[in-house]
């Protein structure tokens, strides 16, 4: 994410790009978000990422902003052979009485959900016995034809919808650094983060009942993100954009937050993050 709209200054940086990740598609098509906090980060969010897809069968945003791709930072680069290995089970081809499928007599059902993530299956290619349709049309539950009937429609969206939400059940929770409970909570995301921790820091070493959240989920949000929010008097949103996870978290959640919002395309400072924690708590 750069300043913007449109080329904008592109070697300066913003999080402008949320709410177009999070909306911007026809339909109700919604799509995992994740947020790097730092440029070593972004090597262990790929792999995330890349696992989440292949749970979901989606595509997943993966939301960096031009500080983290300017910044430097070392970590120590893992073994291949000690990273989770990343399984997809392809549906094998089965001919049974002339018939292709992949369960018995039947068909082969390109959009038989998985029952616990809801991901339909990942079939390979020019694979006799797994052809189906492919295309923009609406289609049937199961079978992928091409439907106009209201309820496919509703099941469909609805599926998709709850095969994201879904994520919720494999992703980190949240968790809270300083204060677990009290007058304020500092929630922030992406690039802000090492200037946010340190200026909540500070409150916190001084004595305020001040805590900081930093999100990397940001679609679905941690299941216990909501919990949290209600253990604090105010909820503060720093962002370099107008306000975007603000909205997101007033939508979610149906509370109201306080803001500060900067664009002028430079990270944000610890000592501005500090004043403004000064002023709420």
């Amino acid at each position: 994410q750069r300043g913007g709209p449109s080329t904008g200054l592109p070697t300066k940086t913003e999080q402008s790009d949320l709410l177009q990740a999070m909306f911007g598609r026809n339909g109700e098509s919604p799509v995992p978000i994740l947020a790097p906090a730092s440029p070593a980060d972004c090597f262990a969010i790929a792999i995330e990422a890349a696992r989440l897809a292949v749970r979901a069968m989606s595509p997943v945003f993966i939301l960096s902003d031009g500080f983290i791709a300017n910044s430097a930072e070392p970590w120590a680069i893992p073994d291949a052979d000690e990273i989770e290995p990343i399984l997809v089970n392809h549906p094998s081809p089965h001919l049974h009485n002339g018939t292709n499928g992949t369960n018995g007599d039947a068909p082969f059902l390109p959009y038989q959900r998985d029952p616990v993530s809801l991901a339909r299956p990942w079939a390979t290619p020019g694979i006799v016995g797994l052809e189906h349709r492919l295309g923009g049309l609406s289609k049937a539950p199961e079978t992928g034809n091409v439907s106009y009937a209201p309820v496919h429609n509703e099941t469909m969206n609805r599926e998709r919808a709850e095969k994201v939400a879904r994520l919720a059940d494999v992703i980190a929770p949240a968790e809270v650094y300083g204060a677990q409970a009290g007058k304020l909570l500092v929630l922030s995301w992406g690039g802000t983060y090492g200037a946010v921790r340190v200026a909540a820091a500070m409150a916190h070493k001084a004595g305020k009942a001040v805590g900081h959240l930093h999100l990397r989920h940001l679609n679905p949000f941690p299941r216990n993100l909501g919990e949290i929010l209600k253990r604090y008097d105010t909820v503060f949103i720093p962002e370099m954009n107008m306000g975007q996870l603000a909205l997101l978290i007033r939508g979610k959640f149906g509370i109201d937050v306080a803001q500060y919002n900067r664009l002028h395309t430079r990270p944000l400072k610890i000592s501005e993050i500090k004043a403004e924690i000064d002023k709420l708590v």
